[in-house]
C-alpha cells in the first residue's frame, strides 16, 4: 500500500472528478491520501472531505487531512489587535476534527512573496508553537528561503516540535538539519526532472526519514509533465527514488509507507504492518 502525503484534493482542478481520480488512486495502489490544508477556510473543505472518505462514500483510499495556513495566505489574515488569537483559536478547532492528522501547510516561501516576509515569520513561528502545544506534526513549505528555514527547524526540534520538510529540493545542509532535529524529509515528482540536483539527498536521507507525495495538482513527474497531477502518479516518484537509492520498489514502498503512518499517527484500513 502507498500512501501520498501531501495533496490538495480540494483545489478547483479536482472539482469535476474527485471520485474518478481516487478510483484510479486505488487502482494504483494508493491506500490513503492526506489532503493539505492552505487556509482556515479550506481546512473545512478538507476535514468534510475526510468525512465523507471514513464513511465510504467515495471509491477509492482513506483520506486524512491536515489544517493550518500556507505562507501565501498568512498576509490575508486580519492583523488587527487581538486578531492573532481569534485566527490561532480558529484554527485549533479545525485541527480537532476528525481525520485532521497535522498543522500545515505552513512555512516560507521567498520565491513569490506573496506574503511580507516578516508576516510570513510571525504566522510559521506561531503556528509551530501551536503544533508543539498540541503535540502534533506540521508540514513544512520552504522554497528559497533554506538558510532561515535551518535556524527554525533546528530551534523547533530543540522545542520538541516534529516536521516535515513537504516537496524537499534536495539542500544538504537543510537536510542535516532536518536530521538533527528529529524531522523528516518527502519527495515529489521533481525527482523525475531532468533539472532536479537533489539525487545525493535522496541516496543521503535515512530508509526511515523520509516518504512520497504527488502535491497535487502540482508538478506532474514525468511522464505527465504538463497535466494535472493526481495521487496515481505517485508511482513514478517511488520508481525514480528506488532506482536513486538501488533499493527495490517495493521496499520503498514498504517503508515509506510505516514512515508515513508512524509519523502522521495513523494506521490506514488496508494496512501495511
Amino acid at each position: 500500500m502507498i500512501i501520498d502525503t501531501h495533496c490538495h484534493l480540494t483545489a478547483s482542478p479536482f472539482g469535476d472528478d474527485l471520485d474518478e481520480v481516487l478510483t484510479r488512486a486505488a487502482e494504483a495502489g494508493v491506500g490513503a491520501v492526506i489532503s493539505i490544508a492552505s487556509d482556515l477556510e479550506d481546512a473545512e473543505q478538507v476535514a468534510t472531505l475526510c468525512v465523507q472518505g471514513s464513511d465510504g462514500h467515495r471509491n477509492g483510499p482513506e483520506i486524512f487531512g491536515t489544517a493550518g495556513v500556507h505562507p501565501h495566505q498568512v498576509g490575508d489574515l486580519p492583523a488587527v489587535a487581538g486578531a492573532k488569537d481569534d485566527v490561532l483559536a480558529a484554527l485549533r478547532q479545525r485541527l480537532s476534527a476528525p481525520g485532521i492528522v497535522a498543522l500545515g501547510e505552513c512555512g516560507l516561501d521567498f520565491h513569490y512573496d506573496f506574503s511580507p516576509r516578516d508576516v510570513q515569520f510571525r504566522w510559521f513561528e506561531a503556528q509551530l508553537e501551536l503544533a508543539g502545544e498540541l503535540g502534533l506534526p506540521v508540514v513544512v513549505h520552504c522554497r528559497e528561503a533554506e538558510a532561515e528555514m535551518t535556524s527554525i527547524v533546528r530551534s523547533a526540534g530543540e522545542a520538541g516540535v516534529r516536521g516535515v520538510l513537504h516537496c524537499f529540493p534536495g539542500d544538504l545542509s537543510l537536510l542535516e538539519a532536518a536530521m538533527d532535529a528529529g524531522w523528516f524529509v518527502s519527495f515529489t515528482g521533481i525527482v523525475t526532472f531532468r533539472s532536479f540536483q537533489g539525487d545525493e539527498a535522496v541516496r543521503a536521507v535515512p530508509s526511515d526519514r523520509y516518504f512520497v507525495e504527488t502535491d497535487g495538482p502540482y508538478l506532474a513527474p514525468i511522464p505527465h509533465r504538463g497535466r494535472r497531477n493526481e495521487p496515481a502518479f505517485v508511482r513514478h516518484t517511488i520508481d525514480r527514488i528506488a532506482e536513486l537509492r538501488g533499493e527495490s520498489v517495493e521496499a520503498v514502498i514498504e517503508r515509506t509507507t510505516e514512515t508515513a503512518e508512524t509519523f502522521f499517527g495513523f494506521e490506514a484500513r488496508s494496512g501495511s504492518r
